[in-house]
């Protein structure tokens, strides 16, 4: 499985909404709900900051974005639960809401897809520029964890690792020269707007990520359905074994999987739960009205209603995206 716990993403929501892509372990959320970084490394509001500055390379060249978006019907969905599985998520209560037709990225954002934006644009992710980065603590090779002498308190498996970022996803000695085909990996929710901005796309409202998770299906735990196994196959990358000290990596991987892994949900999308938490365009929230409402903006964490939060400027090992749009960028 990927790395335990996380958001779905910034506004993962003041902390941006992040919306569950990762299969957590129960009981193992990394500090502040999310990756195991919960404050912000100081720096004013960037919520449009990213989007400007990429703007003209996404309106001035080829879009480089070319994962396969699906077609997302509109409908009315119960976002949400009345049986939250971690009160202080704000999972709850459940509630009608309204959503237009829009498109989705048939899979997360891959390091290929990534590395082509940057090639493009010269883009330096906030990872790099501040030199560090949260990696679970599992995937560290002895040499790194050496030179490492504190952790979060509140998860002590996630540990600031110096020279960590999308290239180097568990340290400098770490490399995703065979995993360009997995999610990009610590990223945060202004260098997922730049991609997304980049490839004329968007990150999706925290509403239209639920509403495609669950693929159709009403008041489901997973996108497909009730039970996690069905008839014993594994449906997403999660955590398996006892969390955090042993993954026994069950359903094939003990860190990500390729985007392409694993069945799709009833819309087409590939991992929608599990390998990564993915960011979200919503600012955090804990305290939801029960009235209906429309196109609203704002593990046992891998149910479609399982939901996180970080800062704008926060990475870490486990946070990724998709992207959405209004219309497909081929047409715009």
């Amino acid at each position: 499985m990927a790395a335990p716990a996380a958001a779905r993403a910034w506004l993962s929501r003041c902390l941006f909404s992040l919306l569950l892509g990762l299969a957590a372990a129960a009981g193992g959320a990394a500090p502040g709900g999310a990756c195991g970084c919960s404050a912000s490394r100081g720096r004013g509001d960037p919520r449009e900051a990213a989007a400007r500055r990429y703007s003209a390379a996404a309106s001035g060249g080829r879009s480089a974005g070319r994962t396969p978006m699906v077609a997302i019907p509109g409908g009315v969905f119960t976002m949400g639960t009345d049986e939250p599985a971690i009160q202080q998520d704000g999972e709850w209560p459940a509630r009608r809401v309204h959503i237009n037709s829009f498109y989705m990225d048939q899979y997360e954002v891959s390091n290929e897809e990534f590395e082509r934006f940057v090639n493009s644009t010269g883009y330096v992710t906030e990872a790099e520029k501040f030199g560090d980065s949260f990696v679970f603590e599992g995937m560290l090779s002895e040499e790194v964890k050496a030179d490492i002498h504190q952790a979060v308190a509140a998860a002590p498996w996630w540990l600031p690792v110096k020279g960590a970022n999308w290239k180097h996803p568990e340290g400098p000695d770490s490399s995703i020269s065979n995993r360009m085909d997995h999610p990009v990996l610590h990223v945060s929710w202004n260098d997922a707007v730049a991609f997304c901005t980049w490839a004329r796309k968007r990150l999706p409202t925290e509403a239209e990520w639920e509403y495609s998770c669950r693929g159709g299906l009403e008041n489901r735990l997973f996108p497909w359905g009730n039970k996690l196994q069905p008839k014993g196959q594994h449906y997403a990358n999660i955590w398996q074994g006892t969390f955090p000290t042993n993954n026994t990596a069950e359903d094939g991987y003990k860190g990500t999987a390729p985007v392409t892994a694993f069945p799709p949900n009833g819309y087409g999308l590939y991992n929608i739960v599990g390998n990564a938490w993915e960011w979200t365009s919503d600012w955090w929230a804990v305290r939801h009205s029960a009235d209906e409402v429309h196109n609203p903006s704002y593990c046992y964490r891998y149910r479609c209603a399982a939901r996180s939060q970080n800062t704008p400027d926060s990475s870490a090992s486990n946070l990724g995206f998709r992207c959405a749009a209004d219309t497909l960028p081929e047409l715009q």
